[in-house]
């Protein structure tokens, strides 16, 4: 890959060159894949290129789902005659009416006939010329598609990187808060066990005091909200193909932020651990369309 920016998986591009007897058009459409899935729509004058252009995609594209159109036009006002091949009309003529018999159908129309694969021949073109200009329009296609999935790519990072800033926020504040949660919480489960389990020595309700304190103690998932801020944006400065690692990351967020919200004890870890499920989940959509 040339680039090492974030990239969409969707965007547009078009593109056309002129040859000898016509002009030739591209346009590229690309939706997110987990896997790069191109679609050629050619015409038959250009299904010797096939292997060419799908390798020219993949030196620029890692993924994506794309529908890749081209259309040769002949030049406006250029006389047309068209050639006939008489032999090939008369052979799907006879084909038809040996097939016929038993068969309810009306009568061959002479267009169907014209329709058929080789009954008008094309007109002569420069093939060399006209391939050249198939090529040319092609990489101009590719090359729009590319930038405008960079621009794409750029607003999603922006909008990744503000969510990964408001996560970091959020994990300050619940950590700001920590050693006034843990030692409400203590004289909570200090008041509760004296009531359960009355004359048992103080020793004895110290230990179960520290066991459940332990159980609600939510540092280590901070600690990890925050690595994994660190990692997403490695991996946003690297740019290059990086949805999938991207969207792994998504899914460790997710399962910090559902440890914070079980281990949640007050008010203030259970609403930070709400709006961390809001903002990853924002990210994830958004990364879906990452290449």
């Amino acid at each position: 890959m040339a680039s090492k920016t974030v990239r969409s998986m969707t965007a547009f591009g078009r593109a056309e060159s002129p040859y000898d007897t016509g002009i030739a058009t591209w346009e590229l459409r690309s939706v997110n894949h987990r896997y790069l899935e191109p679609h050629f729509r050619l015409p038959e004058a250009a299904r010797s290129l096939e292997s060419q252009l799908r390798e020219r995609l993949r030196k620029q594209l890692a993924r994506g789902k794309l529908e890749l159109t081209l259309s040769l036009k002949s030049n406006p006002g250029e006389e047309t005659t068209l050639q006939v091949d008489e032999d090939l009309a008369r052979a799907v003529v006879d084909a038809a009416k040996r097939v016929s018999p038993g068969i309810d159908t009306l009568p061959l129309n002479p267009l169907q006939v014209l329709q058929w694969p080789g009954v008008i021949a094309e007109p002569e073109t420069d093939t060399e010329a006209q391939s050249r200009a198939i090529l040319d329009a092609f990489d101009a296609a590719l090359s729009q598609l590319s930038e405008n999935r960079a621009r794409e790519g750029a607003e999603l990072r922006r909008f990744i990187e503000q969510r990964l800033d408001a996560i970091s926020e959020q994990v300050a504040s619940v950590r700001a808060l920590l050693p006034q949660i843990l030692q409400a919480q203590r004289e909570k489960l200090h008041s509760r066990l004296e009531e359960l389990l009355g004359e048992l020595d103080a020793e004895r309700v110290e230990q179960e005091i520290v066991l459940l304190a332990q159980k609600a103690d939510v540092d280590e998932e901070l600690d990890r909200l925050d690595a994994h801020v660190t990692e997403a944006r490695r991996v946003l400065a690297g740019g290059g193909p990086i949805g999938r690692r991207l969207d792994f990351l998504m899914q460790e967020f997710n399962r910090e932020a559902n440890t914070l919200s079980s281990k949640s004890v007050v008010t203030d870890t259970t609403q930070a651990a709400v709006e961390l499920k809001v903002l990853i989940e924002q990210m994830r959509e958004q990364v879906q369309n990452i290449e």
